[in-house]
């Protein structure tokens, strides 16, 4: 029991390892091009952000399989790669189909696969949501500060919001 925690979690460690480092990379890759997304237009460089985000995301899910599988392989559990990948997937994404088991003696070693899925697929939204906030967030402030105006004109009217209720935005003089 304790030989498989040990090697349960050097491969969870692993994993981390590579979602860290993977995280630092788009950290690194966010920063060098938040200036480009920042210039108009701003949607469709969204939409990249998105798709990129979803591909980084998917890349994520097969390294943690991939480091899973390659461990199930070189500790001979089971006869193929193939019955490794499979097993590795259904467990780290918490299907748990049930048709493959490891060997007795081994079994902790799924639970502490599907832990460490959920670990990282948590991670794994938690910082898609952020970068994809902040991106949008950093895009607006860019268009407030290039059109001051903006704030104040109906997206889909074009008119000017406060011209038409008949209120008044507030200056700096307003202000206590």
């Amino acid at each position: 029991m304790f030989i498989e925690i040990l090697v349960g979690s050097g491969v969870m460690l692993v994993s981390v390892a590579v979602a860290g480092i993977s995280f630092w990379v788009m950290e690194l890759m966010m920063v060098r091009t938040m200036p480009w997304f920042l210039r108009e237009p701003h949607r469709p460089k969204l939409m990249l952000a998105l798709l990129l985000a979803a591909i980084w995301s998917l890349w994520l899910v097969t390294a943690g399989v991939w480091i899973w599988a390659i461990a199930f392989r070189a500790m001979d559990l089971f006869p193929t790669l193939e019955s490794s990948v499979y097993f590795a997937l259904v467990v780290f994404t918490t299907l748990g189909f049930g048709d493959m088991l490891l060997p007795e003696g081994w079994r902790l070693l799924s639970g502490m696969a599907a832990a460490n899925g959920l670990l990282n697929i948590g991670l794994l939204i938690a910082v898609l949501t952020d970068a994809l906030r902040h991106v949008r967030a950093a895009q607006l402030a860019a268009r407030m500060h290039q059109h001051p105006q903006a704030g104040r004109v109906d997206a889909l009217t074009g008119h000017d919001t406060a011209a038409k209720s008949g209120a008044r935005h507030a200056t700096r003089e307003d202000r206590p």
